[in-house]
């Protein structure tokens, strides 16, 4: 779907932070200043936006994860629910230090939930005593707020989506440590140069937030049907592949 300039206008996208706060990086995708606060040129964030949704549809075609990152409150709640909408894993709660390059130490913590998980269905946990019981359920509350979210996330992901990257700066060095592509929305007081997907956008309003994730995600979703579609294809083919020789064997009995 085409990015109208006029929906990011109603969404106050173009809000961006007082003058004295700006970062001057974000000079090209500033369009005036207005009252002490600098506007940034929509024409620009939707073509960035349109840029980062290709390369997102890429990334979700060909089979990887897009982790969305987003401790602030305004946004937490919308990125939880729009990449649970399409599968994504996200981090909404305290970013886990070394989460991308310690990754190896989370998994471990992960699979310290499944266990818990399968020790109250085979009833090892009733064996415990109610000082371990309650000891336990602690450990899976605390891990189900920090990693839950990221439960099916087995391998490092293709992509980083974040929302304010001066809030988030540890999320980013460990990925620019990695080269995992960084997509997100850059306000006038954040540095485009620690990403490289910029989308400049007002990252403090939720409607803003709301507005862009919506766009971000359809696109993810895009990517996501592509790849269903071939593999419905390769399916198909492999089954015709199957059936090629019994329906061979068929005809020749038929005209036997």
């Amino acid at each position: 779907m085409a990015v109208e300039v006029k929906e990011l206008l109603e969404a106050g996208v173009h809000f961006g932070h007082l003058t004295r706060k700006w970062d001057p990086n974000m000079a090209p995708y500033v369009y005036m200043e207005r009252n002490g606060i600098h506007i940034i040129n929509l024409y620009k964030t939707a073509a960035k936006i349109d840029e980062a949704g290709a390369a997102l549809a890429k990334i979700a075609a060909s089979g990887r994860k897009i982790l969305f990152v987003a401790t602030k409150k305004q946004a937490k709640d919308i990125v939880s629910e729009k990449a649970a909408s399409i599968n994504m894993p996200y981090i909404t709660e305290r970013w886990p230090g070394g989460m991308l390059t310690n990754f190896v130490t989370i998994r471990k913590a992960i699979k310290k939930m499944a266990t818990i998980d399968r020790m109250k269905k085979d009833g090892t946990f009733n064996t415990l005593s109610k000082k371990e019981r309650l000891q336990v359920d602690r450990l899976r509350a605390k891990l189900e707020k920090n990693l839950g979210s990221i439960v099916d996330m087995t391998r490092l992901p293709g992509a980083l989506f974040v929302v304010d990257i001066k809030r988030e700066h540890i999320a980013i060095k460990e990925a620019q440590k990695l080269n995992i592509p960084i997509f997100a929305m850059v306000d006038t007081n954040s540095d485009p140069r620690e990403v490289d997907y910029v989308i400049p956008a007002n990252d403090d309003a939720s409607k803003s937030i709301d507005k862009i994730l919506t766009h971000v995600t359809e696109a993810i979703t895009a990517g996501l049907n592509e790849r269903k579609a071939e593999k419905a294809e390769k399916d198909a083919a492999k089954a015709d592949k199957k059936s090629a020789p019994k329906k061979a064997k068929a005809l020749k009995e038929e005209e036997e």
